[in-house]
C-alpha cells in the first residue's frame, strides 16, 4: 500500500513535470526556428523560452526538494536528464544568437 502511496504521489508531480516540459520543449522549437532564420521575432521567443525552462525548472526543484526522499529520486530518475538536455540545448540556441 506505502508503494502505491508513493507511486501516485511520484505520477502526480510527474504528469505536472511532463506538461511544463512539453510547453518549454515546444517554446524552445519555436525560439529555434526563429533564430536559425533570423526573423525579428527570434529575439522574444527565445525570452519565452527561457522563461518556460525556468518555470520547469523551478517546479521540478519544488516537486524534488518538497517529496519524500523516495519521490523525489524517483522525480530526479525520470526526468532530470531530460530537463537537463533542454537546458544546454536553450543554452547553445542563445550563445548561436549572439554570434550573429
Amino acid at each position: 500500500m506505502v508503494r502505491y502511496a508513493l507511486k501516485s504521489e511520484a505520477d502526480a508531480k510527474l504528469e505536472e513535470l511532463q506538461e511544463l516540459y512539453a510547453t518549454a520543449k515546444d517554446e524552445f522549437e519555436i525560439a529555434s526556428e526563429e533564430t536559425e532564420k533570423k526573423t525579428v521575432y527570434a529575439a522574444d521567443d527565445r525570452v519565452a523560452a527561457q522563461e518556460e525552462l525556468q518555470k520547469l525548472k523551478a517546479a521540478f526543484d519544488n516537486a524534488v526538494q518538497n517529496s519524500t526522499p523516495e519521490v523525489g529520486a524517483e522525480i530526479k530518475a525520470r526526468v532530470g536528464q531530460r530537463i537537463r538536455e533542454l537546458d544546454r540545448a536553450v543554452e547553445v540556441m542563445e550563445e548561436m544568437a549572439m554570434e550573429d
